[in-house]
């Protein structure tokens, strides 16, 4: 794992100096450079910056592809699943030819076949609280796109013991949400950020909630929804626009209307990250 700190966040420690960009990466990010929102000090931002994605399925392949195309410098992939063909309709980043292949070793020959400047860290294991022990401390910034309520109360207590930004979000049927968690930071107000329990108390009781293999899912929806997160973890690292921080921007495919909840925090808790 990469030693390097990030001037983007306090994930990694002490502040390091940016690396210049070549001039191939010049010309690769020549429409982000172009912008003055980003220009060149936030295409550095990017390339400086370390995101560990949680998943390289539905939500994490959109993902994981715009963030190595944006030129994010270092991508973390978490997942211990295998392609299987009823992936491919929605995890894009995975292809016929990788089927049996570990998702993590497809993500990356896909990633190096868009970006070679991006350099990927697989692990190879599913995220856990003692993983986010060994690993989470050489990152930035936090995305979640698991498919399951434990390993999401899970990112969110590491994420928030680490005091990294956490992008999570979540897909049903023919639905989907967004959020960002900050809640080591305060809000304008001087109000603490909420947590992820201020918005989901309690985890739903299992077998509750259906798993998409069990409902099916419309493979374009995790496109939406993932492309959403990697759109608000490039605002947090270049520190352009305004998170949704505070925010759960819902989105219904059916009817093609996005809504926004906005939560705090509800009272001063015990933390639950260890």
């Amino acid at each position: 794992m990469s030693d390097a700190a990030s001037p983007t966040t306090k994930g990694r420690g002490s502040i390091a100096p940016m690396e210049p960009l070549s001039p191939e990466e010049i010309a690769r990010y020549q429409r982000h450079i172009l912008l003055p929102e980003i220009g060149g000090a936030g295409q550095q931002k990017l390339k400086a910056a370390h995101v560990l994605v949680i998943g390289a399925g539905g939500l994490g392949a959109p993902v994981l592809q715009y963030l190595a195309a944006a030129g994010v410098g270092t991508l973390g992939i978490a997942d211990d699943d295998r392609v299987s063909l009823s992936n491919l309709q929605r995890q894009v980043i995975h292809d016929s030819g990788t089927i049996g292949e570990l998702k993590t070793g497809s993500a990356a020959f896909a990633i190096a076949r868009l970006n070679p400047h991006v350099n990927v860290i697989r692990f190879e294991e599913r995220f856990s609280p003692d993983s986010a022990r060994r690993h989470l401390s050489g990152f930035d910034l936090l995305i979640d796109g698991s498919d399951n309520f434990d390993t999401r109360y899970t990112a969110a207590d590491a994420a928030e013991t680490a005091q990294i930004p956490l992008v999570t979000g979540a897909v049903g049927r023919f639905d989907g949400s967004v959020t960002v968690l900050k809640p080591y930071e305060t809000a304008e107000d001087g109000t603490p950020n909420p947590t992820y329990r201020d918005l989901f108390p309690e985890k739903p009781p299992a077998g509750l909630i259906p798993a998409c293999a069990e409902t099916g899912i419309i493979g374009a929806l995790t496109g939406v929804i993932g492309t959403l997160m990697a759109m608000e973890a490039i605002k947090l690292i270049t520190g352009t626009g305004e998170p949704l921080i505070g925010r759960l921007l819902l989105y219904d495919a059916l009817a093609a209307r996005f809504d926004t909840i906005r939560y705090k925090r509800r009272r001063q808790r015990q933390s639950h990250a260890s």
